[in-house]
């Protein structure tokens, strides 16, 4: 007998808005550092800057984010949040100067918390509870693909048009995702009231996340300067291989984290992520590298999905955004504060140690989780535990 569907109407039209933002925000990427060096006379500290502001944005105001998504409707975040987004990348090349564009990737940021917050609660309020980890899968699939395949769109668009192409086909994509966001049902919880501004139950897989995603900043960061030191030319090929994994597995193995529950694919994502950047700093030649990111890539392909389903388990309606949103920010700091951090290490002891660093502090994310810090953790072993109600 056929189990509660997955895909509606409604859920495919949140992953085409998502397809939409997420290609915006990557077509970005590789245009932005060109356009500092370029037009506002800025270096490689200022390239830093510019897309180091992104992140405070989104950390900034996540938590709050998640609390009116929970009073007032996740569609107000998602049509808010991309919005928000396309009017800031719209000021990019009235900016001119560095001063000016560091504000508006700060409101991006604030756009880009917003739509993400609002939009990954809406597939989990959208999914059948026992497939939500799948659904998250497939949301994921969208963010991925668009910051995967984004890039291509902006070097294309550049090449053709200039950057003033690139923001204004940026600001429609943007736009694009806002009308689609207009069909995301709103559900009020107008008497929902937290004081805390971040969650507690989104506080211990949040943590477990950033630990594991420490590893996602080492591999962007360095994986492209390591090639060059065993003599491999560019680092394309990786990241293609990369990405095309992530994707395969994101789909193909949708229903992992429902079927082994959040805990064991957890573990699972956790492991091999540990186990990739371990097997490359540990086997110092070409062949070491790819067998390596392919074991990372599956650990990767994974960990999202576990931990955003074993966060919102057993969280009633009226809290689902706030606890995402503070699951979520463990994204922005696992990218700005694991870069700073591997790059000290880097800076000490090499690219090699840098990776054997991220593959320390995703066995430090495991340790957590295999040791119960949410006694949500251990559902899928146990049962159900009840959670009790916040103060």
């Amino acid at each position: 007998m056929p189990g509660p569907r997955l895909v509606t109407a409604r859920f495919v039209l949140l992953v085409v808005s998502g397809i939409g933002y997420f290609v915006a925000i990557g077509s970005l990427l590789p245009v932005l550092p060109r356009y500092v060096r370029d037009e506002t006379g800025g270096g490689d500290v200022a390239v830093g800057l510019v897309f180091g502001v992104f992140s405070i944005g989104a950390i900034a105001v996540r938590p709050s984010l998640g609390r009116l998504g929970d009073r007032s409707g996740r569609r107000i975040l998602v049509v808010g949040g991309a919005i928000v987004a396309g009017a800031s990348i719209a000021l990019y090349g009235a900016a001119g100067s560095l001063v000016p564009l560091v504000a508006a990737r700060v409101l991006t940021g604030v756009g880009e918390a917003a739509y993400f917050v609002g939009a990954a609660t809406t597939a989990t309020d959208l999914a059948p509870p026992e497939r939500r980890g799948e659904a998250v899968s497939y949301f994921s699939v969208a963010v991925y693909g668009g910051l995967a395949f984004g890039p291509v769109l902006g070097e294309q668009v550049l090449q053709a048009g200039g950057f003033g192409a690139v923001w204004w086909t940026a600001v429609g994509l943007c736009a694009w995702a806002a009308v689609l966001g207009t069909t995301v049902p709103v559900i009020r919880h107008p008497e929902h009231e937290r004081r805390r501004l971040l969650h507690p139950l989104g506080l211990p897989p949040g943590v477990v996340l950033g630990l594991g995603l420490v590893a996602v900043a080492g591999f962007a960061a360095f994986v492209p300067l390591y090639v060059e030191e065993l003599g491999m030319g560019d680092s394309g090929a990786l990241f293609m291989m990369y990405g095309g994994l992530v994707l395969a597995v994101r789909v193909v193995g949708a229903r992992i984290p429902d079927a082994l529950g959040p805990r064991r694919s957890g573990t699972g994502a956790l492991t091999a992520i540990a186990a990739g950047m371990a097997l490359v700093a540990a086997w110092g030649k070409p062949a070491g590298l790819y067998a390596g990111v392919a074991v990372f890539a599956v650990g990767m392909s994974l960990l999202f999905p576990a931990l955003m389903a074993l966060a919102v388990t057993d969280v009633p309606e009226s809290e689902r955004t706030s606890v995402v949103g503070t699951f979520t920010m463990f994204f922005d700091l696992a990218q700005g504060g694991g870069a700073l951090l591997l790059g000290a290490v880097a800076a000490a002891g090499g690219y090699r140690a840098a990776f054997l660093a991220a593959a320390t502090l995703a066995l430090a994310g495991l340790a957590l989780l295999l040791g119960g810090i949410d006694p949500r953790a251990r559902r899928d072993v146990a049962g159900p535990v009840a959670v009790p109600p916040p103060a």
